[in-house]
This record gives C-alpha cells, structure tokens and sequence, in this order.
C-alpha cells in the first residue's frame, strides 16, 4: 500500500508568483500589448479615430490554412484557464463551488446571462458612439474574416471562448487568489476591473472605460452570486452579437452606425 502524503498549503510568496505567471501567460501578456498598440495609434501621426482597431482578423488569403489558424488561436487561447483551473484544484478549491463554473442551473445562469447582457451592451453601444464622437477611440471593425461558410460559426467560437477566458482568468480565478490575500472588497473589485480595461486598451481610452465598468459589475456579482457562468453567458451573448451581426449585417447599414 502506497503512503499518500498531503500537500503543504501554498506560501503567499508562490501564490503570488502563479498569479503573475498565470496572467503573463494570457490576459495580462494582452494587456501589455495593447498599451503598445495605443501607443503606436497615439504616435502615428492621425488622430485616433481616423486608426482602425480589427478583431477577429484573416490570418491567410487561403481558406481551410485560415480556419487551420483560427481554430488553433481559440485552443491555445484556452489553455491558461485549464492551468487556473488545474491550480485551483491542486490546492483543493474545486472550480465547482468555488467558481459557480457548472452547468446545473442552465435556465437561471440563462437568464441572469441574458440580463446582464442587456444591461451592459446598451450602455456600451451608447459609451462607444460618444468615444468615436470625442476622438477617444479607433474605429473598431468586430470581424474581417473571408466571406466562407465557416465564417459564423468560428466567430461563435471565438466569442465563446473570449467569454471562457475573460470570466474564468480575470474574475473566477484573479478574484479568489486575491480574497487568499486578504484583500479589500473595492481593492479586488477594482483591480479586476482595470486589468479587463487595459487589455481593451488598442481600441482606444473608450473602450477601456467600457470594458473597465462591465469589470465592475462582472465582480460584483460574482461576489454575490459565487458563479462564472452567468458571466460568460452574458459575455458571450455579447461578442457573438457583435462578431455575427457585423458579418451578416448589410454594409450600408454599418457605415450608418
């Protein structure tokens, strides 16, 4: 019979290494990114709402070596958060209840989903409209992939996994090593919060004021409900809004808006 030896808690020292090495490894390397493209916009000699802003781009002028890309972004984009999840279970916080991340209540996550989405996306239209108008954002283009059929159901994808990535990293995971901390509420809410924002920040000073406000109302629900899964419902909804409608949308109909 094979001795089996419990693991030692973690030293906050470590803790503090894995968070640091866990958001260089995705949402933060984003972060620092995308101050250097705003830096570059800011430099380049245009106003900032003459530059453009692209997700979801080509990545090859060949079809299938396109979708060979894409498909192979949203994998390893997901990585990190095997590795939260994988960190927080190795120190028994299962992800289940430390997380909300399940699927046993589809119709009430479904719903606070749907709700949060459509408190946040109005506002957020609104918010982007004025930033274009004041110069404080690039012109942001949701999607420029090929017109092929496998066009929408990879930008599903991607606004999936966006969803996953984003409220399991920078809520689920950020906000419970940082309560192991023993960090103020508004200190954990806030940090959140400017982290979501400063990976925005290649779209322009608008968008991380956006994204930084949603960051607010993310973690604090998630402080009072305990559960990712209302999040990246609601996440989703919106990115696949956007991803999808600007594909299908007629153009005349998106140089009006």
């Amino acid at each position: 019979m094979t001795a089996t030896v419990d693991r030692p808690p973690v030293a906050r020292r470590e803790l503090r290494f894995e968070v640091g090495l866990v958001l260089l490894l995705s949402l933060g390397q984003s972060a620092v990114y995308a101050v250097v493209s705003l830096a570059a916009k800011l430099t380049a000699g245009r106003p900032l709402s003459q530059q453009t802003a692209t997700l979801n781009p080509s990545q090859s002028p060949r079809p299938y070596l396109d979708l060979t890309y894409q498909l192979l972004g949203i994998f390893f984009a997901l990585v990190p958060v095997v590795l939260a999840l994988y960190l927080l279970q190795r120190d028994r916080l299962s992800p289940v209840r430390t997380l909300g991340l399940d699927l046993r209540r589809p119709g009430r996550d479904l719903g606070w989903g749907t709700a949060l989405a459509a408190c946040i996306g109005l506002p957020g239209l609104l918010l982007v409209f004025v930033a274009a108008q004041l110069g404080l954002n690039a012109r942001i283009v949701p999607a420029a992939l090929q017109p092929v059929w496998w066009a929408v159901p990879v930008l599903i994808i991607a606004a999936l996994q966006n969803a996953v990535l984003e409220e399991v990293i920078v809520v689920g995971y950020l906000m419970t090593r940082l309560r192991e901390f023993g960090w103020r509420v508004w200190w954990i809410v806030g940090t959140s919060a400017v982290l979501r924002g400063s990976y925005h920040l290649y779209q322009g000073f608008g968008a991380f004021v956006g994204n930084a406000v949603m960051g607010v109302v993310f973690s604090l629900f998630f402080l009072r409900r305990g559960r990712v899964m209302p999040l990246i419902v609601a996440h989703g909804l919106l990115d696949i809004a956007a991803f999808v409608g600007y594909t299908l949308l007629p153009r005349e109909w998106l140089d009006w808006l």
